[in-house]
């Protein structure tokens, strides 16, 4: 065996190593966004999103209340790690409107995608209400969000901490629209 054929046998398992590696990786993505598309349809997030790579995680952000533009920093090599602290604490956050406890959030820590296909099913019961009552912001997107005019700076404005007190499911009071009235006329004395 000469230096050559030690080289080839070297280049190949190289060349299946990263084969199999591109594989896994494609595997856990489609695998990631079928969870995600269930997941996005509970929370009322369109689905498709679950398969734009950035995109998906602007709207998770989004979902555990905080705004989507973090999930920018991804884009830069240290910016990733941030970005997904983000996530976690919004996986928190959401799981709490899922009446998921800790446990819960540990097994999203390690499986997000089975975290996703749990909270997607179709036994999964959303309340966005149970994140503002833990004292939490309201989501930005999905049920439970508030207009982006009534968000204040930042999204937690005055109006969203209202809504916070307000019952998820209850009507929020209505003005009441009232006929409007032609306008005074003095009686005219009769001719």
């Amino acid at each position: 065996m000469d230096s050559s054929d030690g080289f080839e046998a070297f280049l190949a398992i190289y060349l299946i190593s990263i084969v199999v590696t591109l594989l896994f990786v494609l595997a856990i993505y489609v695998l990631t966004a079928i969870a995600m598309m269930g997941f996005f349809r509970k929370v009322g997030v369109e689905p498709w999103i679950a398969w734009v790579p950035v995109y998906n995680n602007w709207k998770w952000l989004e979902i555990g209340g905080f705004q989507g533009w973090i999930a920018l920093a991804q884009l830069i090599y240290p910016g990733g790690i941030v970005t997904s602290i983000f996530i976690y604490i919004g996986m928190y956050r959401t799981g709490i409107a899922f009446r998921k406890d800790v446990g819960f959030f540990i097994l999203g820590l390690f499986f997000p995608f089975i975290w996703a296909f749990i909270l997607g099913g179709k036994t999964a019961v959303y309340e966005p209400q149970l994140i503002t009552a833990a004292g939490y912001p309201p989501p930005i997107a999905g049920h439970g969000s508030l207009p982006y005019d009534q968000r204040g700076q930042y999204g937690f404005g005055a109006q969203a901490q209202q809504q916070a007190q307000q019952p998820y499911g209850q009507p929020q009071p209505q003005q009441q629209y009232t006929q409007p009235q032609p306008p005074y006329q003095p009686p005219q004395p009769p001719a």
